[in-house]
């Protein structure tokens, strides 16, 4: 039995889970050690089985999660980005129904070792499973590189936030809301003047010239990252 690969399972779909577990069972080198249907249950399973012993080998990740992400849940991305943290002899292959280079990116960045859409060939994904627990890498270097380039592009987005004052970043969020200078003054308490002398700030540090430019920005790059 020692031989036997084990796999754990994360996807908000259950007949896709019971489709793909058995999927997987068919062969004798593979087993399913546990599975989820949310973030936060597979916090719970898989940190039960690390308790046993018994961490798998592989995680098959499910990227959105469906219905759960838009409501604010953690994404099978970030569930990726925490067990390759906790657990980094796990390697994860993300299973996604659309190819999302922004996904991809994200996935890779977060620890991925592969991504596979869900209309791969079953035999396909069983080799994908043996080939990423065998420390194999399904990325190709294009994508590698696109990675790389992502996060000198990001670091170079974080760097001019970086140099807002938590006044004008507050502007420039409530810009991407599509508020007017006066709403954006009574929303911070503020005149109408100041919200728009911190405004050319914001304009000036970024580099652009008019509202819309910045609003666009901040619509793309301000969502979700810390103060």
């Amino acid at each position: 039995m020692s031989s036997v690969l084990k796999v754990f399972l994360l996807d908000d779909h259950e007949i896709v889970r019971r489709g793909v577990r058995e999927l997987i069972e068919t062969d004798g080198d593979l087993v399913v050690v546990g599975e989820a249907g949310s973030a936060e249950e597979a916090d719970e399973v898989i940190a039960s089985l690390a308790e046993l012993g018994e961490l798998p080998d592989v995680a098959v990740l499910d990227v959105q999660l469906g219905a759960d992400s838009s409501r604010g849940a953690r994404s099978g991305i970030e569930v990726c980005r925490d067990i390759r943290s906790a657990h980094p002899s796990v390697a994860c292959l993300m299973l996604t129904s659309f190819a999302d280079d922004e996904a991809l990116l994200d996935s890779v960045i977060a620890g991925a070792q592969g991504y596979v859409l869900k209309q791969v060939r079953g035999v396909e994904l069983l080799d994908d499973i043996r080939r990423v627990a065998g420390g194999a890498s399904l990325l190709a270097q294009e994508v590698v590189n696109r990675v790389r380039q992502r996060l000198r592009e990001r670091a170079a987005e974080d760097a001019l936030l970086a140099g807002l004052t938590d006044r004008e970043r507050s502007i420039l969020e409530l810009l991407a809301e599509g508020l007017t200078n006066r709403e954006i003054g009574e929303r911070l308490f503020v005149s109408e003047k100041t919200v728009k002398n911190n405004m050319s700030n914001v304009l000036m540090k970024l580099g652009m010239q008019r509202r819309t430019e910045a609003a666009l920005y901040a619509s793309r790059h301000l969502d979700g990252r810390p103060r």
